[in-house]
């Protein structure tokens, strides 16, 4: 299976641009080298909404909250023999938050 990458900008609007003048998605799909489907997912969302730049995505939310991964920064610098068990336990007490012992140690 080849490599995926994202379309930039520009060659999303030639595609666009291809089609609108009436090319069919084979002939573009042939000069750009560019899957067919591709183009006809591509040509349909525009068709649906007039927009082709992608949608940002940011992955799974945080679950902690800025102020909470500060605190525990500053409290692991205030007590650096204290362990992540230690940590979690003090985070918890102090904001509520319910948080692993894992993320702790990754967030530090």
């Amino acid at each position: 299976m080849a490599q995926r990458k994202h379309l930039d900008d520009f060659l999303r609007g030639r595609i666009i641009g291809r089609q609108e003048c009436r090319r069919t998605q084979r002939e573009v799909s042939e000069e750009l080298e560019i899957t067919q489907s591709v183009i006809s997912r591509l040509w349909q969302r525009f068709q649906d909404d007039g927009n082709v730049s992608r949608c940002y995505s940011t992955g799974r939310p945080q679950v902690t909250s800025p102020n909470e991964d500060r605190y525990l920064a500053v409290t692991a610098k205030r007590n650096r023999r204290s362990t992540t068990s230690d940590l979690y336990r003090q985070l918890s007490s102090a904001t509520g938050a319910t948080v692993s012992r894992q993320t702790v140690y990754r967030h530090l």
